[in-house]
């Protein structure tokens, strides 16, 4: 347990606890993650994302998967039918939700979400 605990970010009230992983303030109610140093090799360990597909299966650069619902193009009469075949996807930080970047045949470059996406 740590003995000198942070104030409340929200309040800065002195009177925080420790709940689980969290921290607590019972004044305004407040949870947030506590940054202590011990747990300095824990984050770097969670800061390795993990990304997977609408199954469960965990996704890495070069997978071939396959896409599992038809989905609308802006700008193109037909969209990306089910059932379509991604070659040699690559992993990227998430921009609005979407967090594989690829290259669909008749298509182009584009990004996809992994909830859409099945590994091959």
């Amino acid at each position: 347990m740590i003995e000198n605990l942070p104030p409340c970010p929200k309040c800065s009230s002195e009177y925080t606890y420790e709940m689980n992983a969290l921290m607590v303030c019972p004044e305004c109610g407040h949870e947030w993650v506590s940054a202590a140093p011990a747990d300095a090799d824990d984050a770097s360990v969670s800061a390795e994302r993990v990304v997977r597909d609408a199954v469960g299966n965990v996704l890495s650069d070069g997978d071939t998967v396959t896409v599992v619902k038809a989905l609308k193009v802006k700008g193109s009469p037909s969209g990306i039918k089910a059932g379509t075949k991604v070659r040699n996807i690559r992993l990227i930080d998430a921009v609005d939700g979407h967090d594989i970047d690829c290259k669909i045949d008749g298509f182009g470059a584009m990004q996809l979400k992994s909830s859409v996406v099945k590994k091959a």
